[in-house]
C-alpha cells in the first residue's frame, strides 16, 4: 500500500514521462479529479480521468513538477508543487500550486487542484477591476 509521498512522486514521475497507464494506476476506480485546467473540471471515475490525462497529455510538449511539500496525515494530505511545463508551440508555463488528496486502500479516491489565480468569470472580473480600482486610489500597492 502506498503512502501520500509514494503516491505524490509516483504520480508526478508518470506525468512527467506521459505515463498514461502508470498514472492511472495510483487511483481507485471510483476516483475523482477537481482542476480548472481541464476542459472538464470535475472528473468522476477512471474513464473521465483518462479522458482529461489523454487531453493534457496531448497538449503538453513537457509537463514538469519540483515538489516543494507534503504534508500526509492518515489517508489525506496535500502536495504544493511548482509546475514547469511547456506547451506544445514552446509557451513556458511555470507557477506554484497545491493538490489536496485522499486516499483509500493506498489508492487517489480524490484529488483536488489548487492554482494561485483568483476564480474566473464575472467574480474574478469583479476582483481585477477592484484590485485596479486600488491601486490606481493608492489603496494597495
Amino acid at each position: 500500500m502506498l503512502t501520500i509521498p509514494e503516491l505524490a512522486r509516483q504520480l508526478t514521475t508518470a506525468f512527467e514521462t506521459k505515463d498514461l497507464p502508470s498514472a492511472l494506476a495510483l487511483f481507485a476506480e471510483d476516483a475523482v479529479v477537481i482542476d480548472p485546467h481541464y476542459l472538464k473540471t470535475e472528473m468522476k471515475g477512471k474513464a473521465a480521468i483518462k479522458q482529461g490525462f489523454e487531453w493534457a497529455f496531448s497538449n503538453m510538449e513537457k509537463l514538469g513538477f519540483t515538489v516543494r511539500h507534503i504534508w500526509a496525515e492518515n489517508d489525506s494530505g496535500a502536495i504544493e508543487v511548482d509546475t514547469h511545463h511547456v506547451l506544445k508551440g514552446g509557451m513556458k508555463l511555470d507557477f506554484p500550486e497545491v493538490f489536496v488528496v485522499e486516499t483509500r486502500d493506498g489508492l487517489i479516491t480524490r484529488l483536488q487542484a489548487y492554482p494561485p489565480y483568483g476564480p474566473p468569470g464575472i467574480g474574478g472580473m469583479l476582483m481585477g477591476l477592484t484590485r485596479l480600482t486600488w491601486r490606481l486610489q493608492g489603496k494597495m500597492k
